[in-house]
């Protein structure tokens, strides 16, 4: 999709802010309110926003332990990594899946209320999945930025 300089300033907002109201963005961006909400709708239906959320603080609501965690699966199927997808999405202990390349098959950031709530998720999850050939888990010490920002050019 091809962004013009308003869309890229919308999404710049947005992504800072989404709880802007359509006066404050329009004078951000140099647009109507209306012909903001209509870009924004637009971005929306093309899945360019693909979501409207606000980061919570895992330690405010009882999760203060952050593990970022590197897995390797036993083979590199289709089925094996689409299933490994699905359970990941479906567990709410994982903030964040990335499937990547290299040595681990994919990078996951967990959260938990403390360790024992952690070794008892690993059991569930990893020692009793037979596609995962091992885990490391390193803890976090100090969460420096949360942000889902990308970067937009324009």
């Amino acid at each position: 999709m091809d962004l013009d300089r308003a869309d890229a300033a919308l999404l710049d907002a947005v992504q800072r802010n989404n709880r802007l109201t359509s006066e404050e963005l329009a004078e951000k961006v140099g647009l109507s309110p209306t012909a903001c909400q209509r870009r924004l709708k637009r971005l929306r239906s093309e899945g360019v926003i693909e979501a409207d959320v606000s980061i919570i603080s895992p330690k405010a609501v009882g999760r203060p332990v952050t593990m970022i965690v590197l897995v390797s699966l036993e083979r590199e199927r289709a089925d094996i990594i689409d299933r490994f997808k699905t359970s990941i999405r479906n567990t709410r202990e994982v903030m964040i899946g990335y499937y990547v390349t290299g040595e681990s098959d994919f990078i996951l950031i967990i959260t938990a209320r403390d360790m024992e709530e952690y070794e008892q998720f690993t059991r569930r999850f990893f020692y009793e999945n037979n596609d995962i050939k091992g885990f490391k888990t390193m803890v976090v010490m100090d969460r420096v930025k949360a942000s889902l920002s990308v970067p937009i050019e324009w």
